[in-house]
């Protein structure tokens, strides 16, 4: 990547984050209570029986993803969380065994971000809530930047990522290289971008 993409992509970073921090304090918080509640059904539709699924633990600003994981847990899936042995170690996942049980998670290298303990049995998830910067409708993602989602969807073609997103996120294009992933479909509170022709 050449200098004019990192510029662009760093520059784009800061105003998305900036556009979905206004976004988010300006939510009534009585609705933003009932925001990612439930996937909708043709999302959850894509989740397999038995089927691994991987949340993130989200940043303030980050689309929720705790009722998410309870969701799924409750139909039976096992949850995974994104595990870091150390800030220059590839992302691996381990098993979050009970979504309502915060207190067994365990600070990680990320400041401020919680990860399973280094006993939690390491798994392989077959679908994955990730978050994001930005997306666009056709399912371009921009990241934070360190690149590890998209090192671990080369590394397993046949999971399933799917974003999480508030509506100000989506961008009209992003700078798109080979190596950035791209998403299946992206979830926000009003709408799915994905490869079907719906809304919710």
């Amino acid at each position: 990547m050449d200098l004019t993409d990192a510029e662009a992509k760093a520059g784009l970073r800061k105003d998305l984050r900036a556009r979905r921090k206004t976004h988010v304090a300006a939510l009534d918080a009585r609705f933003m209570a009932l925001m990612f509640k439930r996937p909708p059904s043709p999302v959850t539709a894509l989740v397999p029986p038995g089927a691994t699924v991987a949340v993130y633990v989200a940043a303030p600003d980050e689309a929720p993803t705790l009722a998410y994981a309870q969701h799924f847990h409750e139909a039976g899936h096992k949850i995974a969380l994104p595990w870091f042995e150390n800030r220059n170690s590839p992302m691996t996942f381990r098993e979050w065994v009970s979504p309502w049980l915060d207190d067994i998670l365990v600070p990680g290298p990320w400041s401020g971000i919680v990860q399973p303990g280094a006993d939690a049995p390491e798994i392989v998830p077959d679908v994955l809530f990730v978050p994001l910067v930005g997306f666009t409708a056709d399912g371009a993602r921009l990241g934070q930047g360190g690149g590890h989602y998209d090192r671990w969807l080369e590394a397993h073609p046949g999971a399933l990522p799917i974003g999480l997103a508030w509506d100000c996120q989506l961008a009209g294009d992003l700078p798109r290289e080979a190596h950035d992933w791209p998403l299946h479909a992206v979830v926000t509170p009003t709408r799915i971008y994905g490869p079907w022709e719906a809304q919710e």
